[in-house]
């Protein structure tokens, strides 16, 4: 696990270095460089250390010279690729390294050899021979890749504050990317923040020309669920326990201790019975708690104590108060790089976490393999829902069926409010909505359970909750995993009949019978509990001087993105609670906390700031 960065154009030897520092925390245990002056190339790395601590470095180059990569995450079939090539003669100077197994698979078969790994993984190789960099990105997006093309230049790195970092680099706002952002509270697609840096998608490869100076993106993956019809729930919930298992004892491969974040819910605690089940020994668990009332319905502590006391886990409790979340968000916000308005208390689960041990196993995943949030419900509840949808497949409507009635479409800003705020819209044409309607589109015909479910593996986990865990777990040298995420696991999944996986009224019902015996009863019958901060209350409480400052009208007014009038009907209704505002002000406040950091104050270190001296 590291960070990755590198360069091809005309630049001096320390750009490279500056592009490699800016990620040193994600990777403490150390660094290294590739130069290859014909080709005006540079290739870096910040190493954290949990597979092969001895042999593992990188950039790491075969004996000729000819192929040098550097490589983020980990590779969990790498054992078994391992002894394929073995068999077939090839041989390896490490002990158990994934990171040379991607080497060697690639010297082997070249850029086909992604589609045999199975993992998390954003990784580049320069090959000399052919003259070009190769680089490609996970199925689901768990580890990130961005990059920015310019005439006569290419540069690569694992976070966008390293692009920060290259000469003569501005930040000029991507005005599509905040419009999506303020409907959605996460910034989608190949488009970042920042104008003219784009990221690779999940499943996809990006190669780039050295001598002609031209990149390619191709799409390696994409969900295309093969069900098989004819068995029952019993042989389905027996083999998914089987498979379940198998992608723990997968991605537990480590040389460093491995901890678990406990949230009371089924999925960590799914994680956490089969890890204990299977023999992993000394495991330690966190989970959060706040202390304010307002929060009791995040705290996950009770039910969390259950599991840990079962498997007699070393655990630990990380009690939040709001001042102390609050405070962070200057920190959470830098290390985000983008605009985000999501969940935020996994940044101090994380941050406990890392102070213990250097991977820890999240749940992320499982609601998108098992219901998928119940979002298909809404259309078969509503047929005319339906219809619409099956004609718009047939060329006989036009419109949005997905995109206009997606929830996040009907909660947060609309494409019509969005044009009556923003200064210089976006979308007068297409729009959010469309954005949503392409991205379901462009999934493999089948069950609308299935669709939807690929739809949102692309979007909100890959580009929200995979984002940012990343992120989060990185800014403190940590390294999260997402067995759920396995790819034979998925694969599995998705062979189950979409009316066999999960069920309107119960949407884990078959992964709670695969797994029962794991989980205490109170979980077997509990609805899942959402992450819902009293931001509200917030807005009118603690971050109520902040918002008048941050939002205000001359100020609004100065900076040119936001017209003036939002303050007058959103901000103040909310704050003399006349209504209820808080999914309109929370995704602009956030907003122009990352705008000051960012842009107004250019800070490209970490912020040793408070909130109340950012906002004052």
């Amino acid at each position: 696990m590291c960070g990755i960065v590198g360069i091809v154009g005309n630049y001096q030897p320390e750009v490279l270095t500056n592009l490699n520092e800016a990620i040193s925390h994600r990777g403490p245990d150390g660094g290294g460089e590739y130069i290859a002056p014909a080709d005006a190339l540079g290739l870096g790395m910040r190493r954290l250390a949990i597979v092969d601590l001895e042999e593992g470095r990188q950039p790491m180059a075969n004996k000729e010279g000819t192929h040098v990569l550097v490589f983020n995450g980990e590779i969990f079939n790498a054992p078994e690729l391992r002894m394929q090539l073995e068999a077939k003669g090839v041989q390896f100077d490490s002990g158990h390294s994934d990171t040379e197994v991607i080497l060697r698979m690639y010297d082997a078969e070249g850029p086909d050899m992604v589609a045999h790994l199975n993992g998390m993984f954003a990784f580049v190789v320069y090959d000399a021979i052919r003259g070009k960099l190769f680089g490609a990105r996970d199925r689901f997006g768990i580890k990130p890749l961005y990059y920015q093309h310019k005439s006569g230049s290419f540069a690569f790195a694992s976070e966008l504050k390293s692009l920060m970092q290259l000469p003569g680099f501005t930040l000029d706002l991507d005005t599509e990317s905040l419009w999506n952002y303020l409907s959605l509270l996460y910034v989608p697609g190949e488009r970042t923040i920042c104008e003219g840096v784009h990221r690779l998608q999940p499943g996809h490869t990006i190669e780039y020309d050295l001598c002609e100076n031209r990149v390619k993106i191709e799409q390696w993956w994409r969900l295309e669920p093969q069900p098989i019809y004819g068995r029952s729930e019993k042989d389905w919930a027996v083999e998914l326990r089987e498979q379940l298992a198998a992608a723990v004892r997968r991605w537990c491969m480590s040389d460093v201790p491995i901890a678990c974040s406990l949230s009371g819910g089924i999925d960590s605690t799914a994680i956490t019975g089969l890890m204990a089940e299977n023999g992993y020994q000394s495991m330690q668990t966190f989970s959060l708690g706040f202390t304010e009332s307002d929060g009791t319905e995040l705290d996950e502590r009770r039910l969390a104590k259950q599991v840990a006391d079962r498997w007699g886990t070393e655990h630990h409790e990380i009690v939040l108060e709001q001042d102390h979340l609050l405070n962070a968000l200057p920190e959470m916000i830098w290390s985000l790089d983008e605009p985000y308005a999501g969940g935020v208390p996994s940044w101090h689960v994380f941050q406990a976490m890392s102070r213990e041990v250097k991977v820890a196993m999240t749940g992320s995943g499982g609601d998108e393999l098992f219901g998928n949030y119940g979002k298909f419900r809404e259309y078969e509840k509503k047929p005319w829902k339906r219809l619409h949808l099956w004609a718009y497949e047939r060329g006989w409507v036009g419109g949005n069926p997905i995109g206009d009635s997606y929830h996040a479409m009907r909660r947060y800003f609309s494409d019509a409010e969005k044009r009556k705020y923003l200064e210089s819209p976006h979308g007068d044409k297409t729009g959010t909505a469309a954005l949503i309607q392409s991205q379901f589109d462009k999934q493999a015909p089948g069950h609308l359970r299935d669709r939807l479910a690929g739809m949102e593996m692309h979007g909100q986990l890959a580009e929200e909750f995979l984002f940012m865990t990343d992120r989060f777990s990185m800014a403190h040298g940590l390294e999260a995993r997402v067995p759920f995420l396995d790819s034979e696991l998925v694969d599995f999944v998705f062979s189950i009949p979409a009316s066999q996986r999960t069920n309107p009224k119960n949407l884990k019902y078959l992964l709670k019978h695969a797994v029962e015996d794991l989980l205490p009863q109170e979980l077997l019958s509990s609805r899942k509990k959402g992450f819902v901060l009293p931001l509200g209350a917030w807005l009118r409480g603690r971050l109520k001087s902040g918002v008048q400052n941050l939002l205000s009208p001359s100020r609004l007014a100065k900076q040119g993105i936001f017209h003036p009038n939002f303050y007058r009907d959103y901000v103040a209704p909310h704050l003399e609670g006349q209504r209820d505002n808080t999914y309109r002000i929370w995704p602009v406040f956030m907003f122009q906390l990352w705008y000051l950091l960012y842009v107004e104050e250019n800070v490209r270190t970490r912020p040793t700031v408070t909130l109340d001296d950012l906002v004052s």
